[in-house]
């Protein structure tokens, strides 16, 4: 007992929470087939934003949420004055099928987070679609529809446009013979160890069947699908600030629409698209003095961006693969061939309900056994997505967020990535995990939260002490729904705020406490609201 205690007090006294997201919207008008209630959009501003330039906008599928609360990605976002949003569980846009609604719940939506942020132009300024895997499309197909808001298009670990390998499995939607994207810089990336050919080859096609396209093309060397590392987040935002700096106007009325540069291919570079190992590459060169076959290129901005790309290929060529996997209660896990995320495992948690360990460890090729064919370095695990933080090493803690506790399909899922960085002898490696955690637990004693009500606060107030408790006597834990806060234990901090925010502004705390298996049951979470007044 002694024990548990001392962990409880250990955990309670961390900084475990997601990064900060200083408003939120309900998107009205649409009913989530996850949850049976609206979306909800989430908007973060930097900090020290006067005016924001652009909008990226990601929904609820995976590594969009990963890559938006990577600090090195928001630090480049700030520089650039570029604001995200976020959507749970997401519009339904994986199509960006406008005959379903989706645009004018897209529209409202903006309207909506401009009006409470105090940021009008976020109503109206460009917009940089971006979707992971199953939502990779929606960037290409926003574009065709919105090609004049577009500033840039991400695809992350994704599709072509005019894919016929859609990420969510369907049909794509007709837009070629009607629409294009000519003058907006597009970006397809695609992991090597997910490599596929037959999804790089309609970008190549799509470029020579639309000469005005702008499309450039990553593999992201030494990763994987679920994965993404500092260097991709820093790539992202290089590849959004270059979007800004070639395509806004010198001058143009802030109190309106932009009108956005149309790039012109030749003006940019060219350079060979990637093949494992290949040493014999043309070099990049501008546009005309490009020497290399033009139906193996894609189209960059600049020599920075394009030979960045050949950088990024020249860290894994000609290296040994070396592999990494998971170990619990001192076993490795077992690779499931007939999985999407191939490494997976039941739930295990300490005494308290909520702690649970795992290991990451070198393997062989097939995950059967240890090896010692690696770097020297030490193997990480870190957060995907899902309610869970990382402790340290190999201690990690279900810890839900501002995603909600009630949505069937993701309130109960854990995904995790394990990654070894390279060396001059081998390349990095990434092997992906998912647990189950069961939600919620109905069995045992019950128990319900006192949250006492958190009264408003002036601009100037640091920090607030939260006080909720449990009638089983286990430790509450906390999450900040929204507003500029961020969680150590109990204490709530207030972040810096924006300085064109819109008072008061609203912050929301939700207890939570998960109970333990056949002992205590999960209570029902209490949400707290109060403001931050001027």
């Amino acid at each position: 007992m002694k024990q548990l205690l001392t962990l409880i007090a250990l955990l309670c006294s961390l900084n475990l929470v997601a990064a900060e997201w200083q408003w939120s919207v309900e998107v009205d008008g649409m009913v989530s087939k996850e949850t049976n209630a609206a979306p909800q959009a989430f908007l973060w501003i930097p900090t020290d934003c006067a005016r924001v330039k652009a909008v990226m906008v990601g929904m609820h599928n995976m590594c969009e949420e990963t890559l938006f609360e990577n600090p090195l990605f928001r630090d480049g976002m700030s520089e650039a004055g570029v604001a995200l949003i976020w959507v749970t569980p997401g519009l339904d846009c994986q199509a960006w099928d406008v005959s379903k609604g989706v645009q004018p719940l897209f529209d409202k939506m903006l309207i909506d987070l401009a009006t409470v942020s105090g940021y009008d132009e976020i109503a109206y300024c460009p917009i940089v679609p971006i979707g992971h895997s199953a939502m990779a499309t929606y960037p290409w197909n926003f574009a065709a529809w919105n090609p004049d808001r577009t500033l840039a298009i991400v695809s992350l670990h994704g599709d072509a446009p005019r894919t016929n390998l859609t990420g969510y499995g369907r049909e794509n939607i007709e837009w070629g013979r009607t629409r294009n994207i000519d003058g907006i810089p597009g970006l397809m990336i695609e992991g090597e160890y997910e490599w596929w050919e037959a999804r790089v080859n309609p970008a190549l096609a799509f470029r020579m069947m639309y000469p005005g396209s702008c499309v450039s093309f990553l593999c992201d060397a030494g990763r994987g699908h679920f994965d993404v590392s500092d260097a991709t987040a820093r790539y992202i935002a290089l590849f959004v600030k270059k979007a800004i700096e070639y395509r806004y106007p010198r001058d143009f009325d802030i109190n309106k629409a932009v009108t956005l540069k149309k790039l012109i291919p030749e003006e940019g570079w060219l350079a060979e698209r990637w093949r494992v190992d290949e040493r014999r590459r043309a070099k990049p060169a501008p546009y005309a003095r490009y020497k290399g076959d033009v139906h193996d290129a894609f189209w960059y901005f600049d020599e920075e961006m394009a030979c960045l790309t050949e950088t990024r290929y020249k860290e894994t060529r000609g290296k040994k693969m070396q592999y990494v996997s998971y170990e619990q209660t001192g076993r490795l896990l077992p690779y499931n061939t007939q999985s999407h995320v191939k490494i997976s495992a039941k739930f295990a948690p300490h005494a308290d309900g909520v702690t649970f360990n795992l290991k990451p460890v070198f393997v062989d090729s097939l995950c059967a056994t240890y090896s010692d064919e690696h770097t020297d370095v030490q193997p990480v695990i870190s957060r995907i997505c899902g309610p869970v933080v990382k402790v340290n090493d190999t201690t990690f803690r279900v810890q839900f967020y501002r995603m909600g506790m009630h949505n069937p399909r993701r309130t109960s899922e854990i995904c995790l990535i394990a990654e070894a960085a390279g060396d001059k002898r081998y390349k990095s490696a990434v092997r992906e995990f998912s647990m189950r955690i069961p939600y919620r637990h109905t069995s045992g004693l019950s128990q319900t939260i006192d949250f006492p009500a958190i009264g408003n606060v002036g601009a100037d107030t640091e920090a607030v002490r939260l006080q909720a408790v449990s009638d089983a006597g286990l430790p509450v834990y906390y999450y900040v729904k929204e507003g500029p806060a961020e969680l150590s234990g109990d204490t709530l901090t207030i972040t810096s705020i924006p300085p064109r925010a819109k008072y008061p502004l609203k912050v929301t705390v939700v207890a939570w406490q998960y109970g333990i298996a056949g002992k205590v049951q999960t209570a029902v979470p209490v949400e707290r609201t109060f403001y931050i007044e001027k």
